[in-house]
């Protein structure tokens, strides 16, 4: 029997964390292992020895925040996901939180089948940034993306990729699930799962948030594109 996902949920309201709880519990595939109410102890319970796989972050947090707390989280070299939680039109922190390793956004008004699948697909390894909602993110946030030094850098690695995954990394970034991704360049959808594999491996990139993020620095997509 497959081991269940071990979440913990780093809310500083108690009341969110319970409603969270009572709809994760729930599931045969989930199990919540933890409650925090602050970024420095979602640090700690992330990188302890019991740890989790996936760590649900809220951003405005008391002691230390959601963006630092997942870059700390990342960078300790922990195999936890991190699944950012937040009020997207007020937010001005969830590209930041991308850019720290999150593993994707969700809305903390998302229904329940939207945060179960959300949750089940950072678990397996992709990432969770809605199409419809990719674009407007990047529009909100462009102000914050590197200069002309990181822009020149970004695309001499992509300069790396054959135009084949030039392409797939274009349409990812364009917020194309792998199925879209298929349909759109007459591919079957494991040769898709290939492609992205190899340019995760090639650019040394942890996640799709990751190719997100370089293939806006390298000018393969623009905001208005």
């Amino acid at each position: 029997m497959t081991e269940p996902i071990r979440l913990i949920l780093a809310d500083d309201q108690e009341l969110v964390r319970l409603g969270f709880r009572m709809v994760l519990d729930a599931q045969s595939d989930m199990t919540v292992v933890g409650e925090v109410g602050n970024g420095a102890d979602a640090v700690r319970a992330a990188t302890g020895p019991t740890g989790c796989d996936v760590v649900l972050m809220d951003i405005r947090m008391p002691i230390m925040d959601g963006v630092e707390a997942t870059r700390r989280i990342v960078e300790s070299g922990a195999q936890t996901k991190v699944l950012v939680l937040t009020t997207f039109d007020l937010d001005e922190y969830v590209f930041a939180a991308l850019q720290a390793g999150a593993s994707g956004f969700l809305l903390k008004d998302a229904g329940p089948a939207e945060l179960l699948a959300g949750i089940r697909a950072v678990h397996s390894g992709e990432a969770v940034v809605a199409p419809t909602a990719t674009r407007r993110l990047l529009e909100r946030f462009v102000p914050l993306l590197p200069g002309a030094g990181a822009a020149t850098r970004a695309a001499a690695r992509v300069e790396e990729l054959t135009e084949r995954e030039r392409e797939v990394l274009t349409l990812v970034a364009q917020g194309l699930t792998n199925n879209e991704i298929a349909s759109t360049l007459f591919l079957a959808e494991a040769t898709v799962k290939t492609h992205i594999g190899h340019i995760l491996a090639k650019l040394a990139i942890r996640d799709r948030v990751g190719l997100v993020v370089l293939a806006y620095d390298a000018g393969l997509v623009s905001p208005q594109a």
